[in-house]
Protein backbone atom coordinates (compact mmCIF):
# COMPACT_ATOMS: atom_id res chain seq x y z
CA UNK A 1 0.00 0.00 0.00
CA UNK A 2 1.49 3.36 -0.98
CA UNK A 3 1.70 5.86 1.88
CA UNK A 4 2.28 9.49 0.95
CA UNK A 5 3.02 12.53 3.11
CA UNK A 6 1.29 15.87 2.57
CA UNK A 7 0.92 19.34 4.04
CA UNK A 8 -2.52 20.89 3.65
CA UNK A 9 -2.47 24.41 2.19
CA UNK A 10 -5.73 25.25 3.98
CA UNK A 11 -4.81 24.43 7.59
CA UNK A 12 -1.07 23.56 7.42
CA UNK A 13 -1.71 20.07 8.80
CA UNK A 14 1.13 17.60 8.11
CA UNK A 15 -0.25 14.08 7.57
CA UNK A 16 0.20 10.74 5.85
CA UNK A 17 -2.41 9.14 3.60
CA UNK A 18 -2.89 5.81 1.87
CA UNK A 19 -3.63 6.56 -1.77
CA UNK A 20 -4.99 3.91 -4.14
CA UNK A 21 -4.93 4.30 -7.93
CA UNK A 22 -6.54 7.56 -9.06
CA UNK A 23 -7.90 8.34 -5.58
CA UNK A 24 -7.00 11.80 -4.23
CA UNK A 25 -5.77 12.47 -0.72
CA UNK A 26 -7.90 14.63 1.58
CA UNK A 27 -6.82 16.51 4.71
CA UNK A 28 -8.13 14.68 7.80
CA UNK A 29 -8.70 17.97 9.67
CA UNK A 30 -10.30 20.43 7.21
CA UNK A 31 -11.11 17.96 4.39
CA UNK A 32 -9.21 20.19 1.97
CA UNK A 33 -7.76 18.85 -1.26
CA UNK A 34 -5.17 21.59 -1.91
CA UNK A 35 -2.17 19.62 -0.69
CA UNK A 36 1.59 19.88 -1.09
CA UNK A 37 3.21 16.44 -1.41
CA UNK A 38 6.28 15.93 0.76
CA UNK A 39 9.30 13.74 0.17
CA UNK A 40 8.94 10.64 2.31
CA UNK A 41 11.99 9.02 3.75
CA UNK A 42 12.46 5.72 5.46
CA UNK A 43 15.30 4.06 7.27
CA UNK A 44 16.69 0.59 6.84
CA UNK A 45 19.23 -0.64 9.30
CA UNK A 46 20.04 -0.69 12.97
CA UNK A 47 18.59 1.79 15.40
CA UNK A 48 20.64 3.02 18.35
CA UNK A 49 18.47 0.77 20.54
CA UNK A 50 19.46 -2.28 18.50
CA UNK A 51 23.12 -1.28 18.53
CA UNK A 52 23.11 -0.91 22.31
CA UNK A 53 21.46 -4.33 22.62
CA UNK A 54 24.22 -5.84 20.51
CA UNK A 55 26.93 -4.36 22.69
CA UNK A 56 25.50 -6.33 25.58
CA UNK A 57 25.98 -9.70 23.86
CA UNK A 58 23.02 -9.94 21.54
CA UNK A 59 19.35 -9.29 21.36
CA UNK A 60 17.77 -12.50 22.51
CA UNK A 61 14.42 -10.85 23.20
CA UNK A 62 13.88 -9.74 19.59
CA UNK A 63 13.27 -6.16 20.77
CA UNK A 64 15.59 -4.81 18.08
CA UNK A 65 13.02 -5.71 15.40
CA UNK A 66 15.46 -7.32 12.97
CA UNK A 67 13.59 -9.32 10.29
CA UNK A 68 15.68 -12.43 10.91
CA UNK A 69 14.31 -12.72 14.46
CA UNK A 70 15.88 -12.65 17.92
CA UNK A 71 19.67 -12.53 17.97
CA UNK A 72 20.05 -11.58 14.30
CA UNK A 73 21.20 -8.02 14.96
CA UNK A 74 24.59 -9.24 16.15
CA UNK A 75 26.78 -11.47 14.09
CA UNK A 76 29.35 -13.03 16.40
Amino acid sequence: MPIFEYICRGCNKHFEALVYGSQEAVCPDCHGTHLDPQISSFSVGHSSKAASSCMGGGCESGACGMPGGPGMCCEN
